[in-house]
């Protein structure tokens, strides 16, 4: 069972439905009168990280909430097809218990209401995004700008539109830099998401007391374990567990196990240095571009303070630091390292996987700085 399980009509049709009015209304924002200014920029980014700059790049795309859903719908094709394609049941790979009866039987409808609401729901509140396919390095990245989300914000934050389209799209063609000037990253978040979707197995057994089952152990998967619910009786240890885990937030962790949570760190703490790199970067040389960049991030900085209830629950349902926390660690990450050792030293993270930080090392750079030091040469005398 792959991709065809799920409807993706239905999911672009409900995704519209619940991105509500704004759809279509482009509100007067234009790339081309944004784009020279955002290359500028972009030169001006690739010459502060020594991060070269790539021969071409992605141009400018003024989007409306319909086209926003389609552009992500086909970008999560490839991370379903492997995850739909486990539905069949068997000892070999396929879920269990509870999870898989269910899953079989549900139509291409119910997969496509639950896509299309998610990503319903994101169109709501992204205003822009530098679309790359991990999972497929053939297909070419977008910068897209949420035409309705932006006129939207502009006038909730008090702030002017053509400024605040400027500042976002001059922070995601931060990221066509950092993606371009460093080819190997993206193979490098793929082979990660690759790994984690391959390693993915959801046993769900009421005999289980630990944190995998010992069939699992034995197979080397290590996944994570959900009391079963199916008739065949509930333990209520195991429940009240579930249920606790689950507050504190850690419901993916409790479905992936321990060892497949490590790698959902290892990404985690590679996003983290993504975003924050440029948010550093745009404080750095943001202000010869964008004079209003202090007022304009201090307002942006509000308004992901004041995300609504339904995000705050998904983050602590997924136990996931999204973009907020993403944005602050890597951010402190990126300004120690420079007022300690200057962009020269920061400019390490972009030689290689090895050189990333760990968790422990965004929350402490001088672990990373010592780890990743480079001893000067020095002429030796006879």
């Amino acid at each position: 069972m792959g991709s065809d399980a799920i409807d993706w009509g239905a999911a672009q049709r409900i995704g519209e439905l619940i991105a509500g009015s704004g759809g279509r209304d482009r509100y007067g924002v234009r790339a081309d009168s944004i784009e020279p200014r955002a290359h500028d920029f972009a030169a001006r980014v690739s010459a502060y990280t020594g991060l070269e700059l790539p021969a071409e790049l992605p141009p400018l795309e003024v989007v409306d909430r319909p086209a926003w859903i389609a552009a992500n719908l086909k970008t999560m094709k490839p991370l379903l097809d492997p995850l739909t394609a486990r539905l069949g049941g068997d000892d070999s790979g396929g879920l269990t218990g509870i999870v898989s009866g269910p899953l079989r039987t549900a139509s291409g409808l119910l997969f496509g209401a639950q896509v299309g609401a998610l990503t319903g729901v994101l169109s709501q509140r992204v205003l822009g995004q530098y679309d790359l396919a991990l999972l497929d390095t053939e297909v070419q990245p977008r910068l897209l700008l949420l035409a309705p989300n932006l006129e939207q914000a502009a006038r909730n934050l008090g702030v002017d539109r053509d400024e605040l389209v400027l500042w976002v799209t001059i922070h995601e063609i931060t990221h066509a830099v950092q993606f371009g000037g460093a080819p190997w990253l993206r193979e490098h978040l793929g082979g990660m998401l690759r790994e984690l979707i391959d390693g993915l197995q959801v046993k769900l057994d009421p005999r289980s007391t630990g944190d995998s089952l010992p069939e699992e152990k034995s197979k080397g998967r290590g996944g994570g374990w959900i009391p079963r619910l199916d008739g065949l009786g509930i333990n209520p240890n195991q429940l009240r567990e579930l249920l606790e885990r689950a507050r504190r937030g850690e419901l993916l962790r409790l479905t992936l196990g321990d060892e497949r949570w490590q790698l959902v760190e290892q990404m985690q703490a590679t996003m983290s240095l993504i975003e924050g790199h440029a948010e550093h970067t745009m404080d750095a040389v943001g202000a010869e571009v964008l004079p209003s960049l202090p007022r304009l991030r201090a307002a942006l900085n509000r308004r992901r303070e004041t995300r609504g209830l339904p995000w705050r629950v998904l983050e602590r349902l997924l136990g996931l630091e999204l973009k907020l926390k993403q944005y602050e660690i890597g951010k402190r990450f990126c300004d120690a390292v420079v007022q300690a050792e200057g962009p020269q030293a920061l400019a390490r993270v972009w030689s290689g996987p090895e050189l990333l930080p760990s968790t422990a090392e965004l929350e402490t750079p001088r672990l990373w700085l010592d780890r990743t030091h480079v001893p000067p040469v020095t002429s030796s005398t006879t």
